[in-house]
This record gives C-alpha cells, sequence and structure tokens, in this order.
C-alpha cells in the first residue's frame, strides 16, 4: 500500500511539472509582450541587430550610453531606458560634442529604449528597436547630478500656457533651433520629431540650410524635448524602414494642418457602440526574431554591456559569435516574408 501511495504521488508530481513546464511557455504567449520586455534589465548577448519596425520591434546586442558623458547626463535613470544600438550610441556621443560647441552645455538623455527593446510598460509607442532617442529641451546643468535629481528634475515645455501651439520666447532660444537643426544634420538620422508649434517657429525664423527642415517632423507632444530616428543600420535585413521623407522642408499645407480643428477634435463615440476592451501586443504579434532575443544570454553586469566610445567598438559583443542557424532561420523567414515590399507608414499623424 504504501508502494503505490509513493508510485501515485511520484505520477502527480511528474504530471505537476510536466503542466507546469507547458504552462510557463503558453503564459508567456499570452501576457503582453511589454510585461515581457519590461521585465528585462539586461540586453541580449549578440551581435547588434534590430528586428521590425520602430513601433512593433526589438534590438539584439544593445549597448547602454554611461550614465554620464563629458557633455551629457542621462535622465530617469529607474526607467532603465538608456540602451540602444551601437550606432545610436555613438550618435549621441557625437552630438553632445557638438552640441557643446553650438553654445549648449550639454544634453540631458531621454528614453532611448529598454534593453532588448519591444513595447514599454508605460509612455512610448515607438523607441522599440533602438534606434530612437529624447533629447530634453532643458540644458544640463554645471553640475553632475544625483539619482534623485535625474528622477525630480521637472520638465521644461517650450510653450506658452495660455496660447494654443505658440512658442515661448522667454525659453525659446536661438541656440535651441541650432541644436534641433544640428540634430537634423547627420546623414544617419531620419526624422527629429517636435511639438508643430516648434517646427512651424523653425520655419519661420530658420536662416540656415533649410534642405534640412523637411527632417523636422511636427508631431503631437514633444514641447518638453525632441526625438532624434536614425536609418535602420544597412546590414540588418530585419529592420523595417519608414517611408522616406516627403521633399521639401515641410513648412506647407502639411504643417498647417495641425494649426486646424481636426487634429485635436475628440473622436465622436457612436450610438450604441460597446466599449472596447484594449488588447495588448503579445509576442506573437512582433517578429519571430525577438523569440530568441527575449531568451537569449545577458552578460555578466552592466558594464560588460556599457558604450566604451572613442574608439567606435561599442562592447565585447562585436567579438561574440554570430546568433545560432536555428535563430538565422527564423531571422531569414522574416526577411523573406516581407521581401520586395514597399514599406507601408503608419497611418498619420503617427508616421510624420
Amino acid at each position: 500500500m504504501h508502494s503505490s501511495s509513493s508510485r501515485l504521488t511520484a505520477c502527480l508530481v511528474a504530471a505537476g511539472i510536466a503542466l507546469t513546464a507547458l504552462a510557463g511557455p503558453l503564459a508567456a504567449e499570452d501576457r503582453p509582450a511589454k510585461e515581457l520586455f519590461g521585465s528585462m534589465q539586461l540586453p541580449a548577448k549578440m551581435q547588434p541587430a534590430s528586428y521590425g519596425s520602430y513601433a512593433k520591434g526589438c534590438i539584439a546586442g544593445a549597448v547602454a550610453i554611461p550614465t554620464d558623458g563629458p557633455a551629457w547626463q542621462a535622465m530617469r535613470l529607474s526607467r532603465n531606458r538608456r540602451w540602444g544600438h551601437p550606432q545610436m550610441i555613438a550618435l549621441l556621443e557625437q552630438f553632445s560634442g557638438d552640441a557643446r560647441a553650438l553654445g549648449w552645455p550639454g544634453l540631458l538623455l531621454g528614453d532611448i529604449s529598454q534593453p532588448r527593446g519591444g513595447p514599454m510598460l508605460s509612455g512610448h509607442a515607438s523607441h522599440q528597436v533602438g534606434l530612437d532617442a529624447d533629447i530634453w529641451f532643458t540644458p544640463m546643468p554645471n553640475h553632475r547630478m544625483s539619482a534623485q535629481e535625474r528622477e525630480a528634475l521637472p520638465f521644461t515645455s517650450m510653450l506658452r500656457k495660455d496660447k494654443f501651439l505658440t512658442v515661448d520666447s522667454r525659453r525659446w532660444t536661438d541656440t535651441h533651433a541650432k541644436l534641433v537643426m544640428k540634430a537634423a544634420s547627420y546623414p544617419q538620422v531620419e526624422r527629429v520629431f517636435v511639438n508643430p508649434a516648434i517646427k512651424k517657429k523653425l520655419c519661420d525664423t530658420w536662416q540656415g540650410d533649410r534642405s534640412l527642415l523637411g527632417k523636422v517632423r511636427p508631431i503631437y507632444g514633444h514641447d518638453e524635448h525632441f526625438h532624434i530616428r536614425i536609418k535602420c543600420p544597412q546590414d540588418v535585413a530585419g529592420c523595417k524602414p519608414q517611408a522616406r521623407v516627403p521633399a521639401g522642408d515641410g513648412c506647407d499645407k502639411s504643417l498647417a494642418w495641425w494649426f486646424t480643428r481636426e487634429p485635436w477634435a475628440k473622436p465622436t463615440p457612436k450610438k450604441d457602440a460597446k466599449p472596447v476592451r484594449p488588447r495588448y501586443a503579445t509576442l506573437a504579434d512582433l517578429p519571430k526574431a525577438c523569440r530568441a532575443v527575449l531568451s537569449g544570454p545577458s552578460p555578466a553586469s552592466e558594464m560588460e554591456a556599457t558604450y566604451r566610445g572613442g574608439s567606435g567598438v561599442a562592447t565585447a559583443f562585436s567579438a561574440e559569435p554570430a546568433p545560432s542557424s536555428g535563430v538565422e532561420a527564423i531571422i531569414a523567414a522574416d526577411a523573406a516574408a516581407t521581401e520586395g515590399l514597399v514599406p507601408i507608414p503608419v497611418p498619420r499623424p503617427l508616421d510624420q
């Protein structure tokens, strides 16, 4: 009797272990992808690669920009969003030095991406592939801030509170304009997102090369910071680019639209419409390569994955072997599925 009971117990335990093993992946599949990616503290130790689109993807081999540099300080450290593709981090290093040469004290860096990219628990819809970065309009102070200061320092809007879509001339300076236009000047930068009022201010006042104004795109918010987006790296087949920026300086009807009622009107609720339950993106909604990125090994420490700077060699990741052939097959399948398709922009105004 005792032997039979022991065998039964062993069978039940084995069955429980099997069910747990099965439940794990199913639970991960059903969970919002933002929970999975938002819980990762370190990047995937793989060769750097961005997979998917800016608003639906992930990044392998991300590196962290140091919290402090010669001409920058990273903000809101508790968010753990100072990770990006090495090309993005290298650009920020270069931009910080160029900004100082313009007379700007230094950059305050906002969100770049999570360690493995993907959807975020709060905030952005984009910033998922390590190719986006936010720069505050607030100049860097003349001291190294504590972690607490970086959490508490308020944003500074460049707009007047008492007048619709109007730049506050008491805060906006020529150096702010030079800073935005310098960001747009880099060939790898595809777009610089700003508030429509700031775009109009630049259209009305910029005396430099106006061909660069086309890269400066109006978008909701972005009155306290501007958003730099770089192109997909050339050597990554799985990164999906946006449509090209339209020709011209963008100081036309497309900008005038922002100063009409249409962009700001509340949607009219349909009669007898049932409440729509929000659906969050799951792992199945992302490129298949993101599964490998999510489950990939981590570096030993954050320091190992922190950008070195200077030499252009970002981290020891560049010496790591390429992903396994299984991952390569997944990536190739993703690329084949979209080969020959023209990238379809997200409906306006999200894709400006």
